[in-house]
């Protein structure tokens, strides 16, 4: 038996506006998701859309709601449900849901594996980003006149300017915003040491760089060249 996510008042309307976002989850069981037995981990199950909405289709509802709740970075009933209507809207093709571009946005955010709620959402913008783009990429593929070629080039401009930045979000708000700090040029004075090779870290960086250490290093030996020619060449001016 399917479990039940959302009863959408009219599913198959030509615009996603008409879907129900506003239906309440069944009470008949409680609004937490327990966590998952290791064991039972298994793919995120596949949604089904019918003209009453959508559900979850897999044998066991508890089950399934939880490895839906798994795949999209759910903490409860309600972010599950939420994000699904999200992403059945965002899958909106020719004016109805499709399947399978649901299933692809569901399987990826899975595979990027969203860790709160906060990567939930950044994640489900992510993948309904790449999706738009890939549509507007058909569209100027596709395009009959120069106009439609121009909106469906600016659209796809921007699409693929915003997911670059979306990434560097979610790689930011993983390392606690701590941007990584490079230090290249390093200046060495008599008796000091430089580190010799690339050193990366978080906060407190210092990167140097093999040719200006070795550069260190030989100086004195030259400044000690030259004062012996110096002294050669004085020596011989001197003779008679």
């Amino acid at each position: 038996m399917a479990s039940r996510v959302a009863e959408p008042r009219a599913l198959a309307a030509h615009l996603p506006g008409s879907l129900d976002m506003n239906t309440a989850p069944s009470l008949a069981m409680p609004t937490a998701i327990a966590a998952t037995d290791p064991a039972k981990t298994a793919a995120a199950p596949r949604i089904r859309l019918s003209s009453h909405g959508f559900s979850i289709d897999h044998p066991d509802p508890e089950l399934g709601e939880q490895l839906m709740a798994n795949a999209l970075g759910a903490t409860d009933r309600d972010a599950m449900g939420g994000i699904l209507r999200q992403l059945v809207r965002a899958s909106v093709s020719d004016g109805s849901p499709d399947e399978v571009t649901l299933s692809f946005m569901i399987s990826m955010m899975k595979s990027i594996r969203p860790r709160d709620s906060i990567e939930a959402m950044l994640v489900a913008q992510m993948v309904s980003v790449h999706v738009m783009a890939m549509r507007c990429a058909h569209h100027l593929a596709s395009a009959d006149d120069l106009a439609q070629h121009d909106s469906a080039a600016r659209a796809l401009g921007r699409l693929a300017r915003t997911f670059p930045a979306q990434i560097d979000a979610l790689s930011r708000y993983r390392s606690h915003g701590e941007p990584a700090i490079t230090v290249q040029n390093v200046k060495v004075e008599d008796g000091g040491n430089a580190i010799v090779g690339n050193v990366t870290q978080h906060a407190s960086v210092i990167v140097s760089d093999k040719n200006l250490a070795s550069a260190a290093r030989k100086a004195p030996k030259a400044s000690g060249a030259k004062r012996g020619q110096a002294s050669a060449d004085a020596k011989r001016d001197a003779q008679p």
